[in-house]
């Protein structure tokens, strides 16, 4: 199988919010990343999604990882692909996403 990322991932485990559009109403999803970049994101949730799905995305940087305040990541995009997983005996669905856009909130800014 032929590499075909264009920029670096990170392997990193954050909490995340998916929001998924259904309608009028939306539904909210929480679940955590498995690696993420400037352009595309893993992440695992409970929910199945198909392929070729809009949504929305808010992630959470702990100061931590940026070495000082909380920054919350709003990023808008495509599901690419869903796989079945298994973790801790449970069935997750892992999900690869094309990030389309995306805006850095810092502290409590994510919240309004």
């Amino acid at each position: 199988m032929t590499e075909r990322r264009t920029t670096q991932r990170f392997d990193l485990s954050l909490p995340l919010t998916v929001r998924l559009p259904f309608g009028r109403s939306a539904q909210t999803q929480k679940g955590k990343t498995r690696d993420i970049s400037t352009r595309g994101v893993y992440f695992v949730i409970d929910q199945d999604l198909e392929a070729g799905s809009e949504l929305d995305i808010t992630l959470t940087l702990p100061a931590e990882v940026t070495r000082g305040i909380e920054v919350f990541v709003r990023a808008s995009g495509k599901v690419i692909r869903v796989e079945r997983r298994i973790e801790d005996g449970d069935q997750r669905m892992g999900v690869a996403a094309v990030i389309e856009r995306y805006d850095i909130l810092r502290g409590d800014s994510s919240k309004s």
